[in-house]
């Protein structure tokens, strides 16, 4: 395809971009304040006023404002950690007649690279917070800044977040919380007809299968084209040797239910089907609201959104079922929605990339919004 002159600008940054090693975990402030830096260059020269925000730990952000906007626009510029299977450097940005291949091409530094090549070709308000902390599953960046901020925060009336949705607007997607669980046992021979009873293990399996059977009961629910609640037991470990009986057995697991409903609520609901509740010690982990967060009164709060992305000419999409920061930013009360180049089903795999095609589509339409 023929590339314009935004694209070219687009891909420049990208190569930058992905060039910078922002794997998460671990995070690394050093890293994390050299790709900011490189945002910073770029819009300190087309009359953006910069914040850099330090969260500790690694977790820092940058605010760029230019004018009054009405809109704030969020995009982490961290990554996943490398998969196996690359074909290539995943830091060297590869563009070959229809891809970008990098790193991060996908998600999302392909929508960053957008916004900054649309910010330098415009003149117009803007507002976007650069986040460095999404892939660690904690959100501090954002969730620091929208406690902190309330004042700033009250001047937009919404928030775009950068994530692959095909260059649609996504109004509503999953929540998302994850769990550990240590369930405790009796020693003793494994010859013993009370190991059934008395392994750790063996009540983990009881647990787990009426978790199973749990998740399987909500198949029939549904919202747009998403139905159930998504569960996994991603692992499960314990005991020593196969004649003993296993004092300790250790499961994590994670959920996703519905939009509209509670991830708190859901996650105490599947740690709840122990059948002994006196045996397991239950801790969770990351929890994220759904979008629209949830309790809202879902259909108005998906309305406003849908509204703010008619209002900016964005085509709209369907709910999905990966969980973003939007979320987030719903939870503090703006009007949110995820918007960006690339299909989810290339991120986090080798040889990570997004259509120029796409890019082309969003870097042009950051460069209308950013223009009026």
């Amino acid at each position: 395809m023929a590339r314009s002159d935004l694209l070219n600008s687009a891909l420049t940054h990208l190569r930058q971009l992905v060039a910078v090693n922002t794997t998460n975990p671990p995070r690394d402030a050093e890293r994390a304040n050299e790709i900011l830096g490189l945002a910073q260059t770029a819009l300190d020269e087309c009359g953006f006023s910069c914040e850099v925000m330090d969260f500790d730990h690694g977790c820092m952000a940058l605010l760029a404002r230019r004018g009054t906007p009405r809109v704030l626009f969020n995009n982490h510029l961290d990554t996943v950690p490398v998969a196996e299977g690359w074909s290539a450097d995943p830091f060297a940005l590869r563009v070959t007649g229809d891809q970008a291949i990098g790193l991060g091409a996908c998600d999302v530094k392909g929508a960053a690279a957008c916004w900054l090549a649309a910010a330098q070709a415009t003149d117009g308000d803007a507002a976007m917070l650069f986040t460095t902390d999404e892939e660690a599953g904690q959100s501090v960046c954002v969730r620091t800044f929208l406690r902190e901020r309330r004042d700033l925060l009250n001047s937009f009336d919404a928030a775009i977040v950068a994530e692959p949705t095909n260059c649609r607007a996504v109004t509503a997607h999953r929540g998302l919380a994850t769990s550990a669980g240590v369930f405790t046992g009796t020693a003793g021979h494994g010859s013993s007809a009370r190991a059934l009873r008395d392994s750790a293990i063996h009540e983990a399996c009881r647990w787990a299968a009426a978790a199973i059977e749990h998740a399987r009961g909500w198949e029939g629910e549904r919202f747009g084209p998403l139905n159930g609640v998504r569960f996994n037991i991603g692992t499960f470990e314990g005991g020593i040797k196969a004649n003993m009986i296993a004092t300790e057995a250790r499961v994590r697991f994670g959920i996703r239910p519905l939009p509209g409903q509670s991830s708190d609520q859901a996650i105490a609901d599947f740690q709840s089907r122990a059948p002994d509740a006196g045996r397991v010690r239950w801790s969770t982990g990351f929890s994220g609201p759904s979008l629209p967060a949830a309790p809202v009164d879902v259909d108005n709060a998906i309305g406003k959104a849908r509204g703010v992305a008619e209002q900016l000419g964005l085509s709209l999409g369907e709910p999905v079922d990966f969980w973003s920061e939007a979320s987030l930013f719903s939870e503090a009360g703006l009007a949110s929605l995820v918007f960006g180049p690339g299909d989810i089903a290339q991120a986090h795999r080798p040889d990570e990339s997004a259509p120029l095609a796409d890019l082309e589509s969003v870097v042009t339409t950051y460069a209308r919004l950013l223009s009026s």
